[in-house]
């Protein structure tokens, strides 16, 4: 693995603290699910928390990638931290005093998701500002590989936290952990704008989607990781699986965590990604291998089988978000890269949380292994048929760049 990004200082705490407090974050994304299901028995339930947190996602990622073009990235990026803070230490209340009450979670989840909406695309847009342009994609490489670990921990620590300790245990965890984060982006520089300088209203929103739609590879990019997430995260339907085939929650932290752990498996052995320059045709192939791995682990009837398969398919994964990011940050001008980071999060995050909508939503008509192999099934048809028919992306040549 490519660890020369390491090297610069702002980075380094940038990413530790990154890593230290997505432990914690990941604690609250597998609680919380549990916890609703816990209230409710029901996967369709799960899949709202997704859609409880899809609309402030649209609005505020848009609009606070906007506003990272206009005012310091430093500044922003702690403002919007303190909101994800806030609304953890807000649910550890909530089960404190056992509460219960499903529309108040789904109400600081979404809440939640507006720190969230806004730190994301600010924090990604910092990166080509800490680091030289050649090295992007080894940082993007450990920045996905250290959040996979995250994901790896945190998800087999709440098994084990939420079976012996309950709900409040875990999202406490969260709000000790996030202290990390917080110190890293209170020792970052000053980080201004550069260029010509927007307003951030609607109407720089409108502009950042303009130039992206006279732009066929970026809007590729977003477009093939709408279909991956849409049509085969099956996440939603974890906590039903867990309890009806494999055991419960001890079972859950490993289906939560098995993604993650390929995604960590395929950074360690990542020093290969950055030589790749036909990144669009690796997009896509990478993208049908998710969707192909996902689909085969719907039908194992055995838990280490299950996490074996989604490992393979977390390998995929994080080489295609290796090369979405990638992409976005070195084809775009560094004054709409705010602005796309925030469509960029929008789809990253938002596609997960409208697949579990899906995944939950059709489980509930169907069950949950066909809504499960049949949407890793259709993943990869549609985004071999997307390639195809945008041939532009799959000519996209990395040495090539409009903008520099």
């Amino acid at each position: 693995m490519d660890t020369r990004p390491l090297r610069h200082a702002d980075y380094r705490r940038l990413w530790a603290g990154q890593g230290v407090s997505f432990i914690g974050y990941q604690l609250t994304q597998v609680a919380v699910p549990v916890q609703v299901y816990d209230l409710t028995h029901s996967s369709f339930w799960v899949g709202m928390v997704g859609l409880a947190s899809l609309l402030p996602l649209i609005a505020f990622g848009l609009w606070g990638g906007a506003v990272a073009d206009a005012m310091d990235r430093r500044r922003l990026l702690i403002m919007s931290s303190c909101t994800t803070w806030a609304t953890t230490w807000a649910l550890l209340l909530h089960a404190l005093v056992d509460l219960g009450s499903v529309p108040l979670i789904l109400t600081l989840v979404a809440v939640q998701s507006v720190g969230f909406a806004v730190s994301s695309p600010t924090r990604y847009a910092i990166i080509p500002r800490l680091i030289p342009t050649g090295l992007v994609p080894a940082a993007n490489t450990l920045n996905f590989v250290v959040s996979s670990l995250g994901t790896v921990a945190g998800p087999l620590i709440a098994g084990i936290v939420l079976g012996s300790l309950g709900f409040a245990a875990a999202y406490g965890i969260d709000a000790a952990l996030f202290t990390a984060g917080l110190y890293a982006a209170l020792r970052l520089p000053r980080l201004p704008p550069l260029g010509e300088r927007t307003q951030p209203g609607l109407r720089a929103v409108i502009d950042g989607l303009v130039f992206l739609s006279r732009q066929p590879v970026l809007l590729m990019s977003f477009v093939v990781d709408i279909i991956a997430m849409v049509l085969a995260m099956p996440r939603a339907l974890f906590p039903e699986v867990a309890d009806t085939r494999f055991g419960g929650e001890a079972a859950v932290g490993w289906l939560f965590a098995s993604i993650a752990i390929g995604a960590v498996a395929g950074g360690l052995l990542s020093g290969w990604i950055g030589r790749v320059r036909r990144q669009g045709v690796a997009l896509i192939v990478a993208i049908a291998g998710w969707g192909i791995a996902v689909a085969v682990a719907g039908l194992a009837r055995d838990l280490w089988l299950a996490v074996l398969l989604l490992s393979v398919a977390g390998a995929a994964d994080l080489v295609s978000a290796v090369y979405r990011q990638t992409i976005l940050q070195t084809y775009a001008p560094d004054e709409m890269r705010g602005r796309l980071q925030g469509v960029f999060i929008v789809v990253v995050a938002g596609g997960p949380r409208l697949g579990d909508l899906r995944a939950g939503a059709t489980a509930a008509v169907v069950g949950a292994t066909v809504s499960w192999v049949g949407g890793g099934v259709l993943c990869a048809v549609a985004v071999v048929i997307a390639g195809l028919l945008v041939p532009s992306f799959l000519r996209y040549d990395a040495r090539r760049r409009p903008f520099r």
